[in-house]
């Protein structure tokens, strides 16, 4: 289990400290699928950062299964269980799926360990296990092979932030099909997705509402579901993707 405890953070505005995260405290359970969601700029990524490590909070403190990881680096929060899926995937030139995976697993995979996580992905294999983690791969296939690294590494609790960025609608639909998998693969894992698309919202087993970086609401998918619908907490997946289709297009 996660648990935050009076979480405080604290970013640089013009030379001037802003408050992003007020007092936070939350527990993220085991065997759950967690959704943080909430208007835009209310914090939730950095909630999200926070966790992994990526930021520090000015106060608070942060236990995986009773253990103070407040002070860990990102990389000993990795070793401790957390897995943590970027907004937008990095790109690494030179690097190629299977080694990107090997890396994620932390230890000796064979290649056809690395291919069965990229098949439960939806990528073919055989076409990817050897491609360079570069500007030649589409937004999607990028958050896939992120996922499979996620997958790869097994982690106790994984995160992932506004995984649907940038993905066409096809991708999407695969994207639920892939957690309603992880959710049903693995016992004691924790999810936590930060998004705003109904979809994932609707496959939630407790959603967090966080708005002026604090929590407004929290409770089952079938008590805060319907007290968001039509906000800006919940956008139908068809029209934001599409939207989001258009603006790259």
């Amino acid at each position: 289990m996660l648990e935050l405890i009076n979480i405080t953070f604290n970013a640089d505005n013009d030379g001037q400290e802003k408050e992003i995260i007020k007092d936070i405290s939350l527990k993220v359970e085991d065997d759950r699928f967690t959704v943080i969601t909430g208007p835009n700029g209310g914090g939730k990524s950095t909630l999200a950062k926070i966790i992994a490590g990526i930021e520090k909070p000015q106060s608070g403190r942060i236990l995986l299964d009773g253990r103070d990881i407040t002070g860990l680096s990102i990389t000993d929060r990795a070793k401790a269980g957390i897995g943590f899926a970027f907004q937008q995937p990095v790109r690494f030139k030179g690097l190629t799926v299977l080694d990107l995976l090997k890396i994620a697993s932390g230890k000796p995979i064979k290649i056809s360990e690395a291919c069965s996580y990229l098949s439960e992905v939806g990528l073919c294999a055989k076409d990817y296990i050897n491609r360079e983690i570069n500007a030649s791969l589409s937004g999607g296939e990028l958050k896939r092979i992120e996922i499979a690294t996620i997958l790869a590494k097994d982690p106790r609790l994984a995160v992932f932030d506004e995984p649907e960025a940038g993905i066409d609608l096809w991708s999407f639909q695969n994207l639920i099909k892939i957690f309603e998998n992880m959710q049903k693969s693995v016992s004691g894992r924790s999810i936590m997705v930060i998004s705003h698309q109904e979809r994932i919202l609707s496959i939630a087993d407790e959603i967090v509402v966080l708005a002026n970086g604090q929590i407004s609401a929290q409770g089952s998918r079938e008590e805060i579901l319907p007290t968001i619908m039509g906000t800006d907490s919940a956008v139908g997946s068809c029209g934001m993707l599409e939207k989001e289709a258009k603006s790259n297009g």
